[in-house]
């Protein structure tokens, strides 16, 4: 595994935002279908030993992800997420939040925005994270909640992975 890959992650508290930026040891379209493909987001998505489980997928401008997030004792967070725009392996935007497994959203939990940029740099790419919260108590909420250590998790299953998928 390269370990010089940029991993930063900056919290703004006056804007309500998290900036990620993470480069991955792959060339772009391989990154984005990681991204946008539920049969690999569901391979990397959960920070081990969790797993992530889609019930249904439709990557297009106006559709969704739905998935749970499944622990090692069988335990289910779900989520959604509905897609607003999309620029194929550019950009897209969507606006996550906490679901049941009927897909209906947890308004008590918080919501965010995020828009996920992909950069070519050859044979790395860079993946940034822009993530929006209307206020500061749903920013606080979500690192409150391991927001910053599952992700890091996370996207050292994704470089395992794209280690793998790479031809």
């Amino acid at each position: 595994m390269n370990t010089n890959l940029t991993f930063d992650f900056s919290v703004n508290k006056e804007n309500n935002t998290i900036l990620v930026k993470r480069e991955f040891a792959a060339e772009r379209p391989l990154v984005w279908d990681a991204y946008t493909k539920s049969e690999i987001l569901d391979l990397w998505w959960a920070p081990k030993p969790w797993k992530a489980r889609t019930k249904t997928m439709d990557f297009r401008e106006g559709g969704h992800w739905h998935y749970a997030m499944v622990g090692p004792e069988g335990e289910e967070h779900w989520a959604w997420i509905d897609y607003q725009s999309i620029q194929v392996q550019k950009k897209f935007t969507g606006l996550d939040a906490f679901a049941d497994e009927a897909g209906n959203i947890n308004k008590g939990l918080p919501r965010s925005k995020w828009e996920v940029v992909f950069e070519d740099k050859g044979p790395v790419t860079l993946v940034e994270l822009h993530i929006s919260y209307d206020d500061l108590a749903q920013l606080e909420t979500t690192l409150q909640m391991g927001f910053k250590e599952g992700l890091a998790l996370a996207m050292e299953g994704l470089d395992e992975l794209l280690a793998t998928l790479k031809k």
